[in-house]
């Protein structure tokens, strides 16, 4: 059996109903099961799949605690958790645990796991002071990020990883929204040698600013053409029309890659803005390896991520300020 801590509860914002508020609760300090470690949180990003979550654009397990974007140190092992030890700190994603039996699984595509568990939708998250995570699934944190700073990598930087590597050799991208994900990966595209134009919500003027500060050679609002013909899009906005709009900004056999889990209605468009080979294509949760590529690329890429900290109880005000576009970088909640 693993050795508990002596500190008997653990608190945690709980989603009772979609739509409304979380509630502070107060509850005994779990166990970890096999395989898995308790974690004592330090910081859990706030993601734009968490609104999801809460507003009830996904349907999940309720009650949960949300947030998957979770920096901790582990404070207990459960039998078999190997490659870890007491106070280290890891990170949890999304991905929480996959079945390792299906045909994706088996197909090293475990992203698309027929049945999963996500971190914060399916299996209690990182709105606490506390976390139970499958330790296969748990990644170690560069050194060289504080805890908040690190919190954001864990699905802004994961997914986006993602979503660039789909892009491939792609020289020329367009980013549609540029939150938290998009600030981190326009740094690494940078680096990369790329260049990327972004696009925010019309007269977004101070996220433009941001976005040219990061390095992008453009930055307007999504009602503007770009000033080049681009190899590739990433539509990290939830809006379903930036995918015509998207589509007609990149050349033939280009990509227009949909990087969230959830996107209001695409409308109809003209068989000619997709025609010439052009693809879109989305991106669905992550794999282990991603998350492995990813940190050694982080590691090495000079990143700054940009954080506003919020203490745990506070995680409905960081919510609606996100939800109302008033967040610059990732907001973090902090137990």
């Amino acid at each position: 059996m693993p050795d508990i801590p002596k500190q008997a509860t653990m608190r945690a914002m709980q989603l009772d109903r979609a739509g409304m508020p979380l509630r502070m609760v107060e509850r005994a300090l779990p166990a970890p099961g096999p395989v898995e470690l308790l974690l004592e949180i330090s910081a859990c990003g706030i993601c734009r799949t968490d609104l999801h979550v809460v507003d009830g654009d996904i349907s999940g397990k309720l009650p949960i605690v949300p947030g998957h974007e979770i920096v901790g140190r582990i404070v207990a092992l459960g039998d078999g958790a190997s490659g870890f030890e007491l106070g280290q700190r890891v990170g949890v994603p999304w991905l929480g645990h996959t079945c390792g039996v299906c045909r994706y699984c088996r197909e090293d595509a475990e992203n698309l796991c027929d049945d999963p568990q996500f971190t914060g939708f399916t299996r209690d998250g990182g709105f606490a002071s506390h976390v139970v995570a499958d330790a296969r699934y748990c990644f170690a944190i560069p050194g060289k990020f504080a805890d908040a700073e690190a919190a954001p990598l864990l699905c802004a930087g994961l997914i986006g990883y993602r979503a660039l590597r789909m892009a491939g050799d792609a020289q020329k991208i367009a980013f549609y929204g540029f939150g938290a994900a998009a600030h981190i990966l326009a740094q690494i595209a940078v680096w990369q040698g790329r260049e990327i134009y972004a696009f925010t919500s019309p007269g977004d003027d101070a996220a433009q600013a941001f976005a040219r500060s990061l390095g992008c050679c453009w930055a307007g609002g999504s009602d503007q053409a770009p000033p080049a013909e681009l190899d590739a899009a990433i539509i990290f906005a939830p809006v379903g029309s930036l995918v015509p709009v998207a589509l007609r900004a990149i050349h033939k056999g280009g990509k227009v890659i949909c990087a969230g889990i959830h996107m209001s209605d695409i409308p109809t468009f003209p068989y000619k803005d997709l025609w010439g080979e052009r693809l879109v294509r989305s991106v669905a949760n992550l794999t282990r390896r991603d998350g492995e590529e990813f940190f050694e690329l982080a590691a090495s890429a000079p990143i700054e991520i940009a954080v506003r900290t919020f203490p745990l109880e506070q995680a409905d005000e960081a919510l609606s300020l996100l939800r109302g576009g008033a967040i610059q970088g990732a907001a973090v909640l902090l137990p």
